[in-house]
C-alpha cells in the first residue's frame, strides 16, 4: 500500500530567519528529545530517507517546521526566506521526485508578494499548495489584506494547510504556571482550531467557495464539535455571519490529517464527522514517531478501501499529485 505523508517538517540552516531549534532553547522537553528533532530537521539522507524506507513510507510532502518565517517582524526578510526556501523544495523534489513533494512559504507580512510567490511556487517550482503557522505577527488569515492571497489559492486550485505556531500571539491566564500546556499538548490545537473558525466567521468560503485548507492533528479538535458549532450558530444575531452552518463549511472546504493523533477512537469519529474522503494520512516528523504512525493506520478498523483513501489516494486528489503506477 502506497504510504504519503502531509505534514513532514524540515527547516534549511541559510535562512535569515530562526526555527524551530532556536524557539526550543527554553523548552520543558527533555534534552535527547530536542536534540534529535534538530538533527532531523534539517537532514534528508542521514537520517530521514532511510526512516521512510524502514515504515515504508513513499512520500513526504514538506514543509517548514513551526513557526517558518510567520514570526519573522522584517517583511523584505520573510519574502527573501521564503523564495530561499521554496527554491531549496524545488531542489529536493527534483533529486527525489518520487519521494518528496512540497507546501510553499508564505511570506503573509506582505500579501501581495506572498501571492505572487505562491503563484511562483506553483506554476514554476510545482510546489501543491501552501503551509502557513497560525498567525503572521498576530495578524490572522480572514483579514482583509489576505483577499489575494486565497483568489491565488482558489484561481490555483491549491490548498492551504493551517499550522500551528510556535509563538505565543498573547497569554491566556489559565495556561499560567504549566508550560506543558503551552505548545502541541493543548494550546497551539485550540489557537489553530481558533484560526480556521475565524475563516469561517469572517466569510473567506463565502467569497471564495472553492478554497481548501487542510488541518492536521485530526482537525484541531474541530470535527468532533460540529453538531454544537451549528447549535450554537443557530442562535446567533450577526450582521454578517457566514451563509451555511459551520458544518457546512468544515465538511466542504476543509481537509485533515492524522498528524499526531494514533487513536482509533478519534480516527472513526473524524470519519463519520466529515467524510472518509476529508481525511489524510501525516506523521509530524520528526516530532512524532513513524513507526507508530503507521502502525495505527495498518491496524485501523477501516474496510481496505478506506484505508487506501487515507493512506495515499485522499492526498493523491487533493495534491494533484496522480496515482501510483
Amino acid at each position: 500500500m502506497r504510504r504519503i505523508t502531509l505534514e513532514e517538517a524540515i527547516w534549511f540552516d541559510d535562512l535569515k530567519t530562526h526555527g524551530t531549534p532556536k524557539a526550543h532553547e527554553a523548552s520543558v522537553y527533555r534534552p535527547e528529545v530536542l536534540a534529535r528533532w534538530t538533527s532531523r530537521l534539517t537532514d534528508i539522507t542521514a537520517h530521514r530517507l532511510p526512516e521512510m524506507d524502514e515504515h515504508g513510507i513513499d512520500m513526504q510532502v514538506l514543509s517548514l517546521t513551526s513557526p517558518g518565517i510567520q514570526a519573522q517582524a522584517d517583511a523584505s526578510v520573510a519574502v527573501d526566506d521564503a523564495k530561499r526556501a521554496n527554491d531549496h523544495f524545488a531542489e529536493i523534489v527534483n533529486r527525489w521526485p518520487d519521494r518528496f513533494t512540497a507546501l510553499a512559504a508564505l511570506p503573509l507580512q506582505d500579501p501581495q508578494a506572498a501571492a505572487g510567490e505562491l503563484r511562483r511556487a506553483v506554476t514554476e517550482l510545482g510546489l501543491r499548495g501552501a503551509l502557513v503557522n497560525d498567525h503572521t505577527l498576530g495578524h490572522y488569515l480572514d483579514e482583509p489584506q489576505y483577499e489575494p492571497v486565497w483568489a491565488e489559492l482558489q484561481g490555483l486550485d491549491v490548498p492551504i494547510y493551517l499550522h500551528p505556531s510556535g509563538v505565543v500571539p498573547d497569554e491566556w491566564h489559565v495556561l499560567g504556571g504549566h508550560p506543558e500546556l503551552v505548545g502541541p499538548t493543548y494550546s497551539w490545537t485550540a489557537a489553530t482550531g481558533a484560526h480556521a473558525l475565524r475563516l469561517i466567521y469572517g466569510g473567506v468560503f463565502d467569497r471564495f467557495a472553492g478554497a481548501r485548507v487542510i488541518l492536521g492533528h485530526m482537525g484541531e479538535f474541530l470535527p468532533f464539535q460540529l453538531a454544537r458549532f451549528d447549535a450554537r450558530h443557530a442562535d446567533l444575531q450577526l450582521d454578517d455571519g457566514p451563509v451555511h452552518p459551520p458544518s457546512e463549511y468544515l465538511t466542504k472546504n476543509f481537509a485533515i490529517t492524522t498528524s499526531g493523533v494514533c487513536s482509533h477512537a478519534a480516527l472513526l469519529g473524524a470519519v463519520m464527522a466529515i467524510g472518509i474522503d476529508n481525511v489524510l494520512f501525516a506523521v509530524d516528523y520528526p516530532y512524532e514517531s513513524t513507526a507508530d504512525a503507521v502502525a495505527f493506520l495498518d491496524a485501523a478498523p477501516l474496510a481496505e478501501a478506506d484505508r487506501r483513501r487515507i493512506a495515499h489516494g485522499n492526498a493523491e486528489r487533493l495534491l494533484k499529485l496522480g496515482p501510483a503506477v
